[in-house]
This record gives structure tokens, sequence and C-alpha cells, in this order.
């Protein structure tokens, strides 16, 4: 199981995650957004909108409609109702349902940073999860240390 670490330094996560729903929707697989803030899935859903009508991320939100049918699900809980196997925790909590996928995009700023560094080391522990390193350089995405 990986688990990457996105520092967000620069960008809010509504404007990074677009990028990481595209890659995942363009292998045939689907995401789970989890977020305990609803303002922030509100901010996240504006930003899967975004961009020209070719590039738009469909989605919905858990509990409104066919959950099941949406290839990135926006929610409040960790629990894949899409059948997703890769979750993007947006809020900056580390949640251990996470672990139940393949992979998991955990990202935090400077306001969550202590618990991303706490999670990072029990993390780093677990036989089986491969933790992973990522922050902004200008306008892209450096894995590091």
């Amino acid at each position: 199981m990986q688990v990457d670490f996105y520092q967000l330094s620069r960008d809010p996560v509504e404007q990074v995650l677009p990028a990481i729903a595209g890659r995942i929707l363009d292998m045939g697989e689907r995401l789970l957004v989890v977020t305990g803030e609803p303002e922030q899935l509100d901010r996240i859903s504006a930003g899967l909108w975004a961009g020209p009508p070719e590039s738009f991320l469909a989605h919905g939100r858990a509990g409104e409609g066919d959950g099941s049918i949406q290839p990135v699900l926006l929610a409040k809980e960790c629990a894949a109702a899409n059948g997703a196997r890769h979750v993007a925790l947006a809020d900056g909590l580390w949640r251990e349902e996470a672990l139940a996928f393949e992979r998991a995009f955990y990202f935090f700023d400077a306001v969550t940073i202590d618990g991303a560094r706490e999670s990072w080391r029990a993390l780093a522990r677990r036989e089986g999860v491969t933790p992973r390193f990522w922050r902004q350089e200008g306008r892209k995405w450096v894995q590091g240390p």
C-alpha cells in the first residue's frame, strides 16, 4: 500500500486534486475524496468542474444519488461507495480506513503539518506501507525527503 504525502505550500488542494484525479481516471480507476469540511467539498467540486468542457472530471457526492456510478466520489467518510481503490484525504487528517485502499493521497498544509509528521512516522513503521513525500517547487511536484 502506497501513501503519497503532498505538502501544499503554494496551491490549495482544490487546485491540485484535479490533476491527480485525472491521472487516476486515465488509468481506468476510481477515486474517493474525503474531507470533513463541507465548504472544502464545495471548493473541490468546483475545481473538478473547472477548465474546458473536454477536461472536466465527472463526480458526485456520497449520499446524493447513486454514488456507485461516480468515477470520483466526494465524501465525509472514508468508505468507497464507488468501488475506488484510491483515496485522497483532502483535509490534512489521516484516517486509518485509508489503509484498506491500494493508494492514498494525503494532502496537508502548514496548519496540519504536525499531524502529517506524526502520520508519516507511524506509517513508515508499518509493514506493507510505503510512504512517499511530495513538495511543490514552483509549478512542479518534486519527490523528496
